[in-house]
């Protein structure tokens, strides 16, 4: 079992830079691969990030090169670095764990947060 609580977020500005982290409770946190999923308003939840248990990372179209992803496994923490906010990056952005490798589809993470707010102000 995995728990995962996420933090950070909040109000940004377009063009600007917020961070949100996951922090996950147990021993095997270095054995799964974690996901950022984000869900706007009326819409499905999709892929925005992931990080393999071999270190490495994998982002959306609509965030590559804006955002930065990293794990931490001695903390066992997951942060997400977003820099040149857009209003379109407005949800709810969720931390998710699973057993294996790389997947993008959100039904394949069987772990969730509760996930936190990202509103982003043009």
């Amino acid at each position: 079992q995995v728990q995962l609580v996420e933090s950070g977020g909040g109000l940004g500005q377009a063009g600007g830079s917020l961070i949100v982290s996951c922090a996950a409770s147990g021993r095997t946190f270095d054995t799964y691969t974690m996901g950022w999923f984000r869900q706007a308003p009326g819409k499905e939840r999709e892929f925005v990030a992931a990080f393999t248990t071999n270190g490495r990372t994998y982002y959306s179209d609509s965030v590559k090169g804006r955002f930065t992803g990293s794990r931490d496994n001695a903390k066992n923490t997951v942060y997400l670095q977003m820099n040149s906010l857009k209003p379109e990056d407005t949800a709810v952005y969720y931390c998710a764990a699973r057993w294996g490798g790389y997947t993008a589809e959100v039904s394949r993470y069987e772990y969730w947060g509760q996930g936190t707010q990202v509103t982003v102000s043009s």
